[in-house]
């Protein structure tokens, strides 16, 4: 593989994350990440529309954009909107039982501003078919992780005796501040062994 393509993966997981780093799609980070399987099958549900969404994101900036580009930003929305339409419905068909744990998480796909994101980074980056590609499943996968880690904090928290001023959303945030600091660690040991 390309040396060029694994940095693309790591750098969208683990320096450039978008939860943890960019502070994209916190609304799904705070609201789904109180059980780990939940969170677990939601940051997949995330990667998979990422996916789809570089995908289209690559074929409307290839073959549409070019003579239209004002419509940018309304043509993501539309493709990104339709991609969490079509994951709701099989959700909904396949798996009631997540459907429902998922709740109104699962239609906030739509308005996480981490997919949105990806769109237009990828598209301002220039990448290609297959670094856009790489990059989502990068971004996914971190947005994926950073969902489990504080799903995981999140648990053990509630085993742990707790003074009870922070208990709740201040610890919350509490932990994700520190999982923040955490992740910007991974920025300076990567750019000094460049």
């Amino acid at each position: 593989m390309d040396k060029s393509l694994v940095w693309i993966f790591f750098s969208a997981l683990l320096i450039n994350n978008f939860t943890l780093s960019y502070f994209l799609g916190l609304c799904p980070f705070f609201g789904v990440s109180g059980r780990i399987a939940t969170a677990l099958r939601l940051g997949l549900a995330t990667i998979f529309v990422m996916v789809i969404t570089s995908l289209c994101a690559w074929l409307l900036n290839t073959f549409v954009l070019p003579y239209a580009p004002y419509l940018r930003l309304i043509s993501f929305i539309v493709v990104i909107a339709s991609t969490v339409q079509f994951v709701e419905m099989a959700i909904k068909k396949l798996s009631p039982g997540l459907f429902r744990a998922l709740g109104i998480f699962l239609p906030l796909i739509t308005t996480n501003c981490a997919i949105l994101g990806l769109a237009l980074f990828q598209t301002s980056k220039g990448y290609g078919l297959l670094a856009g590609l790489v990059y989502a499943v990068g971004a996914g996968a971190g947005f994926t992780l950073a969902l489990v880690l504080m799903a995981g904090l999140r648990e053990e928290a509630e085993l742990a005796k707790v003074p009870a001023i922070i208990r709740g959303t201040a610890l919350n945030l509490i932990i994700a501040g520190l999982l923040s600091l955490a992740f910007m660690g991974f920025a300076g040991l990567f750019s000094s062994s460049a």
